[in-house]
């Protein structure tokens, strides 16, 4: 029996929980509750009952009940040894601080409880060992002026929780409704496990002989998660990632279904997975680049089966020339003659149109480039804070400009719904900050999703891509696109190049490549790549932008007299200039 459950996902999910233990002729535990913050608000709904009775109402209620819906669940299934079985000694806890509900719940037992002052702020209800340590910590909290759990120094909070943990077993879940706090007993006398959830998950069930939790029950969304439990469950419907033990003494903050932070004993092997508690609230940024000159020969052959005789094209090949990039020498060359002519589209993009009159079996286009990114440090100007977080506002005329990149994909109401949820995940899990919130929603697109040409068309939508998490680069663009806009960030559609003398694993390097730029306030576009995890500095190569890829489409054409079957082949390379 796990004696103590907690999870985090990104978004609401609305699991069903199966309390086997109270089913008839079982062994009845002293009393069991659940915690969670229902729509998000700061405000916790706990359902308890001590003494229950085999088959009761209440734990019935938290398996059918449609309601019982949040991104934050805390389970305590009791076995007494401290006070009566009654209400008051029934975990969860909770208190108020900070204009928020907290939650506590612990899986252990004290030799004895901590002394608490006598002009305390908080003092406990019931006469359990683990509402006193609630107590005490929140007193500890209080006088150090901490809101929240993202205002606390870990080590600190750790060093707390070890204080006490002297006094007996200690394993226990802290939570102010938006991060989550795991804290393994300092002698791994009740160890803690947890477990990250990746999509693509369909059924997805986590059971043992007392307890079922059954998280797709009321639909399936694709959603990352942590489950933590002081002993490991069976998992059906998903057989990625396994249950790591969190080592004794250690204390571990999850956020939006992401372990965010790791606070350990001094001297223990263990690190941090990504850097300090305070390093980890804001997402690491790019170093400074170096400016870089580069070669590029992207070439392009048609080939048919049957000769075509009259027929259009249009060719954006030509890089962007600006402050942030340089074309030294450019040239376009077709092994078929007609007639062409250059103009620049409604986006700015340089585009030749050519027409052929003549016959012809194969048509190749070679267009050869000489450029040089400036683009060093993209994040170097300075944060203007009131337009740093959501919501962003514009001017009622920018708006009108900008319309084109705010609009979403037409998608049913339904699947951006869900998009939109997932989303605001991500605003939640870095405090509503606007590039945090940017840079983390890059790197978890790169991160969790697949790349695997082939898997997708150009007719995959967005929401199929967030379902299936795979596809290529053109994919992973549409999808950050998809969420920057329901976010109210204009953003657009920019095809290129990226370097392919760099490391082995970026993806997408022998091709024309995709990504994204978002327009921040008074500082402008930048560029995200989801499909490589990076900010575009000095290895991306701009070549035209849109609303989606038809507007930024390197080569298309109409055959208006003959052709037959087509085959393409294209080929890019991107090297050092000599």
């Amino acid at each position: 029996m796990p004696n103590l459950l907690a999870i985090s996902f990104e978004g609401e999910l609305a699991p069903s929980f199966d309390l086997r233990c109270l089913r008839p002729h079982g062994a009845l535990p002293d009393g069991w509750g659940i915690g969670y913050y229902p729509g998000g608000e700061p405000s916790a709904s706990v359902l308890k009952e001590p003494a229950p009775r085999a088959g009761s109402i209440r734990s019935q209620l938290v398996e059918a009940w449609e309601h019982l819906e949040a991104s934050l669940f805390v389970l305590q299934i009791r076995q007494a040894t401290w006070g009566a079985i009654s209400d008051a000694n029934t975990q969860p806890f909770t208190r108020a601080w900070g204009r928020r509900d907290w939650l506590f719940a612990h899986a252990g037992s004290l030799l004895s409880r901590p002394e608490l002052d006598r002009d305390a702020t908080f003092e406990p209800v019931g006469s359990t060992d683990t509402e006193f340590i609630f107590c005490e910590l929140m007193n500890r909290v209080a006088e150090c002026g901490w809101t929240s759990i993202g205002d606390a120094d870990l080590d600190t909070l750790r060093s707390w929780l070890k204080s006490l943990n002297e006094l007996g077993t200690l394993t226990a879940v802290l939570s102010d409704g938006h991060d989550l706090c795991l804290y393994a007993d300092r002698e791994g006398q009740i160890p803690f496990h947890y477990r990250e959830v990746v999509p693509p998950h369909g059924d997805l069930v986590f059971e043992d002989d007392d307890l079922v939790v059954d998280l797709a029950r009321r639909g399936v969304k694709s959603r990352r998660g942590v489950v933590a439990a002081t002993s490991p469950m069976s998992v059906r419907g998903n057989e990625r990632g396994e249950w790591r033990r969190l080592p004794p003494g250690h204390l571990l903050v999850v956020r939006q279904g992401v372990v965010r932070a790791e606070a350990t004993p001094p001297g223990a092997s263990s690190a941090p997975p990504a850097g300090s508690w305070k390093a980890r609230r804001g997402m690491a940024r790019p170093a400074k680049a170096e400016v870089r000159r580069y070669d590029v020969r992207h070439r392009t052959v048609y080939r048919y089966t049957r000769p075509v005789d009259r027929s259009m094209h249009l060719f954006r090949l030509t890089p962007v020339h600006d402050r942030l990039q340089s074309v030294l020498s450019h040239s376009i060359s077709v092994s078929v003659d007609g007639a062409w002519r250059d103009y620049e589209d409604v986006f700015g993009n340089v585009v030749r149109r050519l027409l052929i009159d003549s016959p012809y079996s194969e048509l190749a286009i070679e267009a050869r480039s000489r450029v040089e990114l400036l683009d060093t440090d993209p994040l170097s100007y300075r944060p203007l804070r009131a337009r740093t977080t959501f919501p962003l506002v514009f001017m009622p005329w920018h708006q009108e400009v900008l319309r084109p990149f705010l609009l979403p994909p037409e998608l049913p109401e339904s699947q951006l719904t869900e998009l939109a949820e997932y989303a605001m995940s991500f605003v939640d899990r870095n405090d509503s900050d606007l590039l945090d919130t940017l840079l983390d929603m890059n790197h978890s697109i790169f991160r969790d999703y697949e790349y695997v040409p082939g898997a997708t068309t150009v007719q995959t939508d967005a929401f199929e891509v967030y379902a299936r998490r795979r596809g290529v680069c053109q994919d992973f663009t549409n999808l950050f696109i998809c969420l920057a806009r329901l976010l109210g960030v204009p953003a657009r559609y920019v095809c290129g190049y990226i370097r392919t003398q760099r490391a082995a694993d970026a993806r997408q390097a022998d091709a024309s490549h995709a990504w994204v730029q978002v327009y921040l306030p008074e500082v402008g576009w930048k560029g995200f790549d989801p499909t490589n995890g990076l900010l575009t500095q000095t290895e991306h190569v701009r070549v035209a932008v849109g609303r989606h890829s038809l507007d930024a489409t390197p080569t298309s054409g109409v055959i208006y007299v003959g052709g037959g079957g087509e085959t393409l082949d294209v080929s890019v390379e991107v090297v050092d200039a000599t």
